[in-house]
C-alpha cells in the first residue's frame, strides 16, 4: 500500500501572508486530494484551532517544523505546543556552521543529546531534517555518520533530494543508510549536479542555483527512493523549497500530487 502524501506547507509560504491567506493555503492542499500536512509555522492560528481546521478539512498533521527544538531551553513551551497539535514529535536541524568540521559536529551533537533528554519524559521524540551539508565528508567519512555515532537515540526525516549533497552521493545508499532510524521523507525533485554554486545563506533560504521542479521532472530516482522507504516512514512528505524561474509553485505542488499518485509512489485522497 502506497504511503500517505502530505505537503510541506513552507512549500507555500509566499501564498500565506495573513492568516486568512493562510487558511486558504491549507483549503486549497486539501482540495488538491493531500492526506496530510507539515505545518513551518502557524501564521498566529493556535495550535488547537489549527488542528481543529485540520480535522474538518479531513487533513491529518504527520509532523511539524514548528515548533523547532534548537537548544534544550524552553522545552515547556515546545511540549504544551506538540500536544495541542496532538504530536510525539519534534524536529531540530542545523545550518553548515553546526556541520563545517569534527569540532563542530562534537558539540551538535552534544546539543541534540541534552535536548532529547529533556524531551523524554514528555514521551517525545526528536527527529532531525536535513540539508546537503549534512551528507559531506571529512576525510572520506559521511559527517552524519560521525554525527549519528554521537548521537545514537536521534530520528531522522530524509530530505532525499539533499541528500545527494548536490549529486555526490546515491540518494538510495543514503536512504537505506539510515533506514533503521528514519521516520519521516521529505521529496522534491530537480538537477542534482556536484558543480552546483553554493552562495550560502539568503533571506532563510538555500540560495544554490539548483532548479528545483515538480516531482518526476528531474533526476532524483523517486520510483526507487519508495521503494526503498523504511516500513517505520508514516508519510511521504512532498516539499520543494523554490522552483526553477518560470515555473508556477502551486503548478509544481499539484503535478507533484499527480505524479505521486497516478504512479502508485503515494496516497492520497483523491
Amino acid at each position: 500500500m502506497p504511503k500517505p502524501l502530505s505537503v510541506q506547507l513552507y512549500s507555500l509560504r509566499d501564498y500565506s501572508k495573513t492568516r486568512e491567506d493562510f487558511v486558504n493555503v491549507v483549503k486549497r492542499v486539501a482540495d488538491i486530494g493531500f492526506q496530510g500536512v507539515e505545518p513551518a509555522g502557524l501564521h498566529d492560528i493556535p495550535p488547537a484551532e489549527f488542528k481543529k481546521l485540520l480535522d474538518d478539512l479531513g487533513l491529518k498533521i504527520f509532523s511539524s517544523h514548528s515548533p523547532w527544538a534548537r537548544n534544550p531551553g524552553g522545552v515547556s513551551e515546545i511540549v504544551d505546543t506538540l500536544g495541542a497539535l496532538g504530536l510525539k514529535t519534534c524536529v531540530c536541524g542545523y545550518g553548515p556552521d553546526e556541520f563545517k568540521d569534527l569540532d563542530a559536529i562534537k558539540a551538535t551533537a552534544e546539543n541534540t543529546n541534552k535536548i532529547i533528554e529533556k524531551l523524554k519524559p514528555a514521551g517525545i521524540t526528536l527527529f532531525q531534517h536535513n540539508h546537503y551539508w549534512e551528507f559531506e565528508r571529512i576525510d572520506g567519512t559521511l559527517k552524519y555518520d560521525i554525527y549519528r555515532q554521537l548521537c545514537p537515540e536521534v530520528k531522522y526525516q530524509i530530505d532525499c533530494f539533499w541528500s545527494t549533497n548536490k549529486g555526490a552521493e546515491d540518494p538510495v545508499a543514503m536512504l537505506k543508510r539510515f533506514a533503521k532510524d528514519t521516520i519521516l521523507i521529505h521529496m522534491k525533485d530537480g538537477v542534482c549536479r556536484q558543480q552546483a554554486a553554493v552562495d550560502g545563506m539568503k533571506n532563510g533560504l538555500l540560495d544554490m542555483k539548483i532548479d528545483l521542479m515538480p516531482l518526476g521532472t528531474g533526476e532524483l530516482p523517486i520510483k526507487d527512493l519508495v521503494a526503498n522507504a523504511p516500513k517505520q516512514v508514516s508519510t511521504i512528505i512532498v516539499e520543494l523549497d523554490y522552483v526553477a524561474e518560470g515555473l508556477d509553485m502551486w503548478e509544481s505542488i499539484e503535478k507533484s500530487y499527480r505524479f505521486m499518485t497516478s504512479n502508485g509512489l503515494g496516497a492520497g485522497n483523491k
